[in-house]
């Protein structure tokens, strides 16, 4: 009689973490190093995410902060939810903001100095598709000297009314390529990037901070949560 491929013996010491498990205790682990290493701990929210100029700020911070972007639930745990299993007294108090686009930052700066320096954070770059218009472009019909004759039929697939004249990539129509308050087409934020201009703003909002003796929440950073979240489920 053949062997039931349905009861097969497994030796338990050979099978493996699944990676995911492995990744979230890891990222449980450093969030609770990096509460014993620092003084505070602040929830923060964001708008407009870009990884480069996170790392900029990461890199700036390196000596006396740590960041973390991990998954909500991971940082609860690692903060814990309640009294009961909080890494320290009053900490669970951030796990209600974990929500939505936020992270944690950990640091041994004085208050007044992480408020300044998120007041006063923002990186400009190209806004992507969907994001919305802070301004209206349009583009008036004659040449369009900046660019070279070999781009033509990239601008013409971005919906742009162009020729080619005498060698020069010439608009033959006043072209609006972007309304002010409306979502950006693929072909607008294309456009746009070729154009050289940038609508996306990234900026950070404080939301709360923790330390050993106090507790606060920040109107301004609960409020662009509230907004973000609202936006999500819209």
């Amino acid at each position: 009689m053949p062997k039931s491929k349905r009861n097969r013996a497994v030796t338990l010491s050979k099978t493996k973490k699944k990676p995911g498990l492995e990744r979230k205790g890891k990222v449980v682990t450093e969030i609770k190093d990096a509460i014993e290493r620092h003084s505070s701990a602040y929830v923060f929210t964001y708008n407009n995410m870009r990884n480069q100029k996170l790392k900029d700020l990461r890199d700036q911070l390196k000596s006396s902060s740590r960041i973390f972007l991990a998954g909500k639930k991971v940082m609860q745990i690692a903060l814990g939810r309640s009294p009961a299993d909080e890494a320290k007294t009053g900490l669970h108090k951030l796990s209600k903001y974990l929500q939505g686009n936020t992270g944690l930052l950990f640091t041994n700066l004085p208050r007044d100095d992480v408020e300044r320096l998120f007041r006063e954070f923002e990186g400009l770059d190209f806004a992507r598709t969907g994001s919305i218009a802070t301004e209206t472009v349009e583009l008036k019909e004659g040449p369009l000297e900046q660019f070279s004759h070999e781009m033509e039929p990239f601008i013409r697939k971005q919906g742009l009314p162009v020729r080619l004249n005498k060698g020069v990539v010439e608009l033959i129509a006043d072209h609006v390529v972007c309304e002010e308050g409306k979502p950006l087409s693929p072909e607008a934020a294309h456009t746009l990037r070729l154009l050289g201009v940038q609508m996306a703003t990234f900026r950070l909002y404080l939301v709360c901070r923790w330390s050993s003796d106090d507790f606060e929440v920040y109107k301004e950073g609960l409020a662009q949560l509230t907004a973000g979240d609202a936006d999500e489920s819209s």
